[in-house]
């Protein structure tokens, strides 16, 4: 699968109704999101646990979007295979988990799907100039991952600002993908600063009116922002 030059809208099952995942899904892709955001955690790296490979396997062929896979696991470079295999498009595995980076990298490339690498807010996004060939999404954390619903850290605008200053020297595209409280005050922020990509959780999956609507006004908020 593709990635679309335009802002991307995934949003994260982190936050849909676990009794029914399927339509969870089937609501985002029906609202026009582009991906499926999926937020692995083990409860070590991140304190929670969430879902693993048996539920991409499952959902997978209920969906044609691209599965955007976040693993917020130790040693990811173990899973790397198995989460492909589940149906995976890109997994994206964190600075601060990844002790050979370079070589996962390479691992998640070898499977013909997308390359991501994610920073808590307190990594330097300097972490990334010797990977970025082998980059194809950065995923800014811009609030401490392990739960939905947070609040978004101000902070985080100048590095994404700082990782598009850095990006702008490859020769080939790179997501900037955000990701934590992001709603209609913030999307228009970091996507200013440059980000591509946005997860949204509780801001789709909670919206009063609806999964497609929390798309739709969100999306409106980035016109409205430019």
């Amino acid at each position: 699968m593709s990635i679309s030059p335009d802002v991307v809208i995934a949003p994260s099952l982190l936050s849909a109704d676990f009794s029914n995942l399927q339509q969870a899904a089937q609501a985002a892709e029906a609202g026009g999101a582009e991906y499926l955001h999926f937020d692995v955690m083990d409860g070590t790296f991140v304190p929670n646990i969430t879902f693993g490979m048996p539920v991409i396997k499952a959902l997978r062929p209920y969906s044609k979007r691209f599965f955007d896979v976040h693993l917020m696991i130790v040693q990811p470079e173990k899973y790397i295979t198995p989460f492909a295999e589940a149906g995976a498009d890109g997994i994206t595995v964190h600075a601060e988990a990844s002790p050979h980076l370079d070589k996962t990298l390479s691992a998640i490339r070898a499977h013909g799907i997308k390359a991501g690498v994610a920073l808590n807010p307190g990594t330097a996004p300097d972490f990334l100039e010797y990977v970025l060939d082998k980059i194809d999404l950065v995923l800014v954390m811009t609030v401490n991952p392990g739960f939905g619903g947070q609040t978004f850290l101000p902070s985080m605008i100048s590095k994404i600002e700082r990782v598009r200053s850095l990006i702008e020297r490859t020769d080939h595209p790179i997501h900037i993908e955000v990701d934590g409280g992001i709603d209609t005050l913030t999307a228009p922020r970091v996507v200013s600063a440059g980000a591509t990509a946005l997860v949204a959780g509780t801001s789709v999956y909670g919206y009063p009116s609806g999964v497609a609507e929390g798309i739709r006004v969100l999306r409106e908020s980035l016109s409205a922002g430019r």
